[in-house]
């Protein structure tokens, strides 16, 4: 994987600082937390499509894909935050809740198994 240099580490830590408080100010402060939150995934999604894999590995191809799929899922649940608190059409409830969750459940899921599929790839 290609590193991240010290700022956009910083723009991605940031990012995801912003998404926690984000969606943790929801309940409370609706007015100012899609624009918390979709600041902080738009941060958190940019930095993570910079880390590159360069390898030839197709397992860790398709857990980047999995990982870059879940950063589209957190901008998209960004606009349903926007479509909630602006009530559109559909967007009435906690949509972005369950769309959020997704996306949480691909990225955890890939934080874990990238950095193991590397050490693999390394042993070789």
């Amino acid at each position: 994987m290609k590193p991240l240099n010290s700022l956009q580490l910083f723009i991605y830590r940031l990012g995801g600082v912003l998404i926690i408080l984000g969606a943790a100010l929801n309940p409370l402060h609706s007015t100012i937390a899609p624009y918390i939150y979709s600041a902080g995934a738009l941060l958190f999604a940019s930095m993570q499509m910079l880390a590159r894999y360069e390898g030839e590995s197709m397992i860790i191809r398709r857990l980047r894909r999995q990982q870059i799929f879940g950063a589209l899922l957190l901008l998209v649940s960004g606009v349903l935050m926007f479509g909630q608190q602006f009530r559109l059409m559909y967007m009435r409830r906690n949509e972005w809740l369950v769309v959020m969750l997704i996306a949480a459940v691909f990225e955890l899921y890939a934080a874990f198994r990238i950095p193991a599929e590397l050490e693999k790839e390394r042993n070789k």
